[in-house]
């Protein structure tokens, strides 16, 4: 493969990697020079972000208990992303399980620490069923005002931009990158592929399985986005004896229990693709089919068995993004 400057750390309590080519423009940053800026910009990302820290953007909003807050042009993307993502995905994808989410055992970053037994936990688990939207639909009560600088929405509802937060970055630190040759932001397992040199040499991605870690499939990508969600990175004993992890059901509030235990999804975005893989593990195995069938998928079931749904093996149209997140 050719040439490319190639960095890896650690950020949004995830490994993350840059791969970038050569520049396209005489103007543009070398790729070392360039992988410094977008990292900066990454760590910057995360700080503002987090629900762990009481001094971020986003944990002083939900603190405020005002219904319409100043908020940063990143801070309005992100809550954006958030929103959009419930409504492409049938609520499924909900912003405001930051409340559900703490009571889970979820309160603070797992960052570091050793994920419980995935085989226990599904030995424990209780009867599998599809997850489904939360009946009173509070994102919907979730807004954005640009031309004021203001998120509205009711005071007690927290908001929770994790879900979405690493595909968009993803997606806007590809954009930054639009001018080399090729490149791949991978922010913990959200990708955002895209350059004219990956049109002529794909990338290689290789999907692993959540129980036993090794690749199970190798797909070829050269533009667009690609997301695994899994129970195996963040699953923890509650403080009933029982298991729990950080996908919920939204209609109960409470870990939930599909039948599938990881989804690759492939799409024209990582923001896309983390909101199908999302809501494909939340729906299990007839809805995952359904929602990943237009770009492709894999998912993996309990008993481990692999499917693939749609067309993995399709070329990829290139990447478009209309923007990016400040």
């Amino acid at each position: 493969m050719s040439e490319q400057h190639d960095i890896t750390f650690h950020s949004m309590g995830s490994d993350i990697r840059l791969l970038i080519g050569l520049p396209l423009l005489r103007r543009a940053h070398a790729p070392a020079a360039a992988a410094w800026r977008e990292r900066a910009y990454i760590e910057d990302f995360a700080a503002r972000l987090s629900r762990f820290r009481a001094d971020s953007e986003l944990s002083v909003l939900n603190r405020d208990p005002r219904p319409e807050v100043p908020a940063s042009s990143l801070l309005r993307t992100a809550v954006r992303a958030g929103i959009w993502a419930a409504r492409s995905s049938g609520g499924l994808v909900d912003p405001t399980l930051a409340g559900a989410l703490e009571r889970a055992g979820y309160a603070s970053s797992l960052d570091g620490c050793q994920p419980a037994s995935l085989e226990q936990a599904l030995a424990a688990a209780p009867p599998r069923r599809p997850a489904r939207s939360h009946p009173e639909q509070l994102w919907r009560r979730v807004s954005v005002d640009d031309r004021n600088g203001t998120v509205r929405r009711p005071a007690g509802i927290e908001i929770d931009t994790g879900g979405t937060g690493k595909g968009l970055c993803a997606d806007a630190v590809a954009h930054h990158l639009r001018h080399y040759t090729r490149f791949v932001v991978d922010c913990g397992g959200d990708l955002a592929i895209g350059g004219v040199g990956a049109q002529l040499e794909p990338y290689e991605i290789e999907i692993e399985h959540p129980l036993t870690g090794e690749a199970i499939r190798t797909v070829r990508v050269s533009a667009g986005g690609v997301a695994t969600s899994g129970l195996n990175v963040r699953v923890w004993r509650d403080t009933d004896g029982g298991f729990a992890h950080h996908l919920l059901d939204p209609a109960t509030g409470r870990p939930a229990w599909t039948g599938l235990i990881g989804v690759t999804a492939l799409a024209p975005t990582a923001l896309e693709a983390e909101t199908l893989s999302k809501a494909a593990l939340l729906l299990g195995s007839p809805g995952a089919r359904r929602v990943l069938s237009e770009h492709g998928g894999l998912v993996v079931h309990d008993d481990g068995d692999v499917e693939e749904i749609g067309p993995l093996d399709r070329p990829r149209a290139a990447l478009t993004l209309s923007g990016s997140a400040a």
